[in-house]
């Protein structure tokens, strides 16, 4: 931004006249101080930092999209459009913004110093041609990151680590998922989040500087509810440390949705590690003997040094919590069950008296069960 206000300073003072810079679509880049030598569209412009469809439409009509060289754009007395001088920034052919000079006839075409200002615009153009690439590119990776080939994901993790994007340099990432999706401006979001929009949603590909932390993905979610009303649901896929897992995320974001929709206390921002055992009926770990995989609920227990508590736990859970019947299955004291379910419930992190907790760990132990069971019998 100091580049182009540099650039818009210089030009103001070459010519002592009013500055601004807007991009092709028209939103504010920056302008000179000239608070004295305003009209209604300069003012607007700067205080939202676009101007408007209409205003856009009237100066794309004296054809400044294609100029090559400064042109005159004249008044318009009833909308209170003073007269300008356009010049285009360009590069490589195309157009990229304009630098806009309030003037009333005052700078004549052949003015020497509008030599130096094409020079200042071509310029310009150059670093808007390089913004709108790193603007544009990261969002293309993105999408290609969700549902591109293998050799697709892999350029575009390429992509966003030569951009040195926030996706690529953080620990970790995770994706958000919102659907239907919410009319938002892209321009809202927070800075290094690419937005991917498709007929069903829109997702988000948001850095996590902590994995353990979701955070700023639940603040991005968030506002995603808040621009789309009470019928849009967010989800939060699982942070992952390498862009090419980030289809995992998404797939769990997405389905993190659907869980919502069918449990509505989950919503209207569902998290996959939220979800209890909706994440193990969603989508049941994909495992192998070999490579065996469990639900991270269960993964304290999974060590062989705490096998014995894994053993209470399923009887425990096929007894339906019966302490006398598991205690007589197991064949220890009820005290030293109950001592069991304590060490379960710190590891876990789950409740043996609450129902949900009980389905979780009861689900994940016996799909870790079904994942790790040989096809065939041994011998």
């Amino acid at each position: 931004m100091s580049d182009y206000q540099s650039l818009v300073d210089e030009v103001s003072a070459l010519l002592q006249a009013p500055v601004t810079l807007e991009d092709r679509e028209f939103a504010l880049i920056a302008f000179s101080s000239h608070d004295d030598d305003l009209d209604p569209v300069r003012t607007r412009s700067i205080l939202h930092r676009r101007s408007s469809p209409a205003v856009r439409a009237w100066f794309e009509s004296f054809g400044i999209a294609s100029a090559t060289g400064p042109i005159r754009t004249p008044a318009d007395p009833d909308e209170g459009i003073r007269a300008r001088l356009c010049v285009p920034a360009r590069h490589e052919g195309a157009v990229y913004g304009y630098l806009w000079l309030l003037d009333d006839g005052t700078i004549d075409p052949a003015d020497p110093r509008l030599d130096r200002v094409m020079t200042l615009a071509t310029w310009a153009g150059r670093l808007l041609a390089a913004d709108t690439w790193q603007r544009e590119a990261a969002p293309l990776a993105f999408a290609q990151l969700l549902s591109g080939s293998a050799t697709d994901r892999t350029g575009a993790a390429r992509t966003l680590a030569g951009l040195k994007h926030p996706a690529a340099t953080a620990a970790s990432v995770t994706v958000v998922w919102a659907s239907p999706a919410p009319k938002l401006n892209p321009a809202r979001l927070p800075d290094g989040v690419p937005a991917h929009r498709s007929l069903d949603g829109l997702a988000l590909l948001v850095p996590l500087p902590d994995p353990a932390d979701v955070s700023p993905a639940r603040t991005v979610a968030a506002s995603l509810i808040t621009a789309g009303g009470d019928e849009v649901l967010a989800g939060i896929g699982g942070a992952r440390t390498d862009l090419l897992d980030v289809p995992h995320s998404w797939r769990e974001a997405r389905l993190a949705v659907r869980s919502a929709r069918a449990e509505p206390r989950l919503g209207p921002v569902a998290s996959w590690d939220g979800l209890g055992a909706y994440r193990l009926i969603a989508a049941p770990p994909l495992a192998t003997p070999a490579a065996p995989d469990a639900d991270p609920a269960l993964l304290p227990l999974l060590q062989p040094a705490r096998s014995d508590l894994l053993h209470t736990a399923e009887t425990y859970l096929d007894q339906a919590g019966h302490a006398q019947r598991t205690a007589e299955a197991l064949a220890i004291h009820r005290q030293t069950l109950y001592y069991r379910l304590s060490r379960i419930k710190a590891l876990t992190g789950l409740d043996m008296d609450s129902g949900a907790d009980r389905l979780l760990l009861h689900l994940a132990i016996k799909t870790y069960r079904l994942a790790t069971a040989p096809e065939e019998p041994a011998g």
